[in-house]
């Protein structure tokens, strides 16, 4: 029996959160109303009507400059903070390094898991424009917080020189500078959680998908945000971290909230500019709602495959190209949430459509949620591999800061710009990849990628398991050169090139890793929740740098010993960071195992008999089913 809903509106459905500028390939789900005509009569005046409609929202190009700043800006004022933050609380406030990464590590967490939240706000409540625009105010007010700590002498400790923060005779930071400073970091975080989720829907609301030239605009849309991204890091990264480390704290982090008013006045300026969308609703309401229904009716038998899909609630969808190709047919996997679907009597009405939308539910929602419950142990998998990439902000920082820093007699590499030796590795590998590895590969595995998604996301991870056992090895013969030619500021002879390696292996996890589930979520998730899709890979960073926090308070507490120090003890030279490093190794090596495991019996989207079509197991396959 198919039935039919009530026609709600015209909307164009599509979320995209922060991370979804490594997936430029990602389709884009509209859907339209068509037009109806009471009479012949009206029909010279409807289209004069739509006409004039047409020329009130330009949208389009004209909007880009101030959507593509808006973001731009926030970026670089949230980057632009976090590149050289571990320098700023461990030379600034005086922080111990354990204390300093638990704070950058729980602000991660939390600036990383709030645009879930934002998204949901947005999408079912305020919409994309309220949203930014409010988050934009609350991402400069936690700027102006931030920028005061290092301004104002009463928001941070009294200054001491390197021979004494090397001795630990400084004085730290009050709880009442500490708690200036997190409340800054938080109302930023609220910021991120409203621009971030919204601003590349924002954007590619401005286009028409329908269109050829729409679509053009959308590809060239997000062209443009990866370029702005990566100018932006590499700006952040360079002479925004160079000036806070070189000149002053106080111009250095100036510069980023200056930048942020900046990108308020350009968002406001393009208002008249803009298409607006009004919020449609969250899908996670329809998540629920499959949940509910199927419990409630937990203790009813399944049909048997005689009996058809005749007694399964499967209403027609819109009709537009792009949800016909997102139709999802009814799968044995996870039998027990088809119960959500059966019809019951009097749970539908006349014209088809549900009396209770939490007591019966479509095929089509159900098997969305049924994508959930197969990508969830991936998902879990990519959170391990994530804590290694967590450490290049922390004690990757620490270590660049006891070794040899200067390029030349004169200049000296500011420890928070090593990370560009990353983007770099990322900048160059990314097309050589595409380019000529994906080619060659295709000729011998006769994929269309040259290898599958999983498989790309395994290499990451295994080249996350890698850069740390060089990460321990660098490790071991810094504190070794350090201990055996010791001095005041426990600097060892050696040059911080020597971390070249490591982060040139953990830029290889990034662009195998990272752009791998990107690209995999997107491809898995039916089209219209490509916006949860890539929520929960923002929230695989949340948990990454949560996992990291409890790894190194754990670590902090549990080898201290009466004779030695604990391994991250702030004197790096008396403590074993190497061997922090081989745990976090062990731990990816493990993880590992357990991502091969669980891909090995993944199986694609759309597959109608999951138990039997071997094809569609994506690491043993050579065609992808999308």
């Amino acid at each position: 029996m198919r039935s039919s809903e009530d026609n709600k509106g015209s909307k164009y459905s599509s979320s995209f959160p922060y991370w979804s500028f490594l997936c430029c390939k990602s389709s884009i789900s509209s859907s339209e109303v068509e037009p109806t005509h009471e009479n012949n009569m009206m029909s010279n005046e409807s289209s004069e009507l739509s006409h004039a409609n047409e020329k009130k929202k330009p949208g389009g190009w004209k909007a880009m400059p101030f959507i593509l700043g808006n973001e731009s800006f926030e970026r670089l004022a949230a980057f632009g903070l976090f590149a050289n933050f571990m320098v700023y609380l461990t030379r600034e406030f005086h922080m111990e390094q354990v204390y300093a990464s638990n704070i950058l590590n729980i602000w991660g967490g939390v600036t990383n898991f709030f645009p879930l939240i934002g998204a949901f706000i947005s999408d079912a409540y305020v919409g994309r424009f309220r949203t930014i625009a409010y988050a934009s105010f609350a991402s400069f007010l936690g700027m102006m917080v931030v920028t005061l700590t290092a301004w104002l002498p009463k928001l941070h400790p009294p200054a001491c020189t390197q021979e004494q923060l090397a001795l630990n005779q400084c004085v730290r930071a009050s709880p009442s500078n500490i708690g200036v400073l997190i409340l800054g970091l938080t109302v930023m975080s609220l910021g991120s959680a409203g621009i971030r989720p919204c601003s590349i829907p924002f954007g590619v609301d401005q286009f028409d998908p329908s269109t050829d030239e729409g679509r053009k605009g959308i590809n060239s849309f997000f062209n443009w945000y990866y370029t702005t991204f990566t100018i932006v890091l590499v700006i952040t990264q360079t002479v925004v971290v160079y000036i806070q480390d070189e000149v002053s704290w106080k111009i250095g982090f100036a510069i980023p909230t200056i930048c942020m008013l900046c990108s308020i006045i350009l968002f406001f300026v393009g208002t008249r500019i803009y298409v607006h969308v009004k919020p449609g609703g969250s899908v996670f309401s329809g998540i629920a709602q499959v949940l509910v229904a199927a419990y409630k009716k937990r203790k009813i038998e399944l049909p048997s495959e005689k009996q058809g899909l005749g007694i399964y609630y499967d209403p027609p969808l819109d009709g537009t190209a792009n949800h016909v190709l997102s139709k999802l047919p009814l799968t044995n996997q996870f039998s027990g949430l088809n119960k959500a679907a059966i019809i019951m009597e009097g749970e539908l009405k006349e014209d088809g459509s549900r009396v209770n939308h939490w007591r019966l539910a479509s095929i089509q929602q159900v098997e969305e949620v049924k994508c959930l419950a197969r990508i969830f142990p991936i998902w879990a998998a990519g959170i391990l591999s994530l804590v290694s990439m967590a450490q290049q902000g922390t004690f990757t920082i620490s270590q660049a800061l006891k070794m040899d820093r200067h390029l030349g007699p004169k200049f000296q590499i500011p420890a928070g710009s090593l990370s560009v030796i990353s983007l770099l590795t990322i900048g160059f590998w990314v097309p050589f990849y595409d380019r000529v590895m994906v080619p060659s590969l295709r000729k011998v595995t006769k994929h269309e990628g040259g290898i599958t998604l999983l498989q790309r996301i395994g290499i990451g991870m295994a080249f996350s398991v890698l850069s740390m056992v060089v990460a321990g090895l660098v490790e071991r013969v810094r504190r070794n050169a350090a201990n055996s030619n010791p001095n005041p500021l426990g600097i060892a002879p050696m040059s911080v090139l020597w971390l070249a390696p490591q982060l040139i292996l953990m830029g290889l996890c990034e662009a195998f890793n990272i752009i791998g589930q990107i690209e995999f979520f997107n491809r898995q998730f039916p089209d219209h929740m490509r916006s949860v899709a890539n929520a929960l890979f923002s929230c695989s960073f949340a948990a990454a740098s949560y996992v990291s926090s409890i790894l190194v308070t754990t670590v902090h507490g549990v080898t201290r010993t009466h004779s030695h120090p604990d391994w991250l003890t702030n004197d790096l030279n008396a403590g074993r960071l190497d061997y922090f490093y081989y745990l976090i190794a062990v731990i990816g090596g493990l993880n590992l195992v357990y991502f091969v495991f669980v891909a090995q019996r993944y199986r694609y989207k759309g597959s109608v008999d999951l138990q039997e079509k071997d094809q569609d197991v994506e690491l043993a396959s050579h065609n992808t089913k999308d």
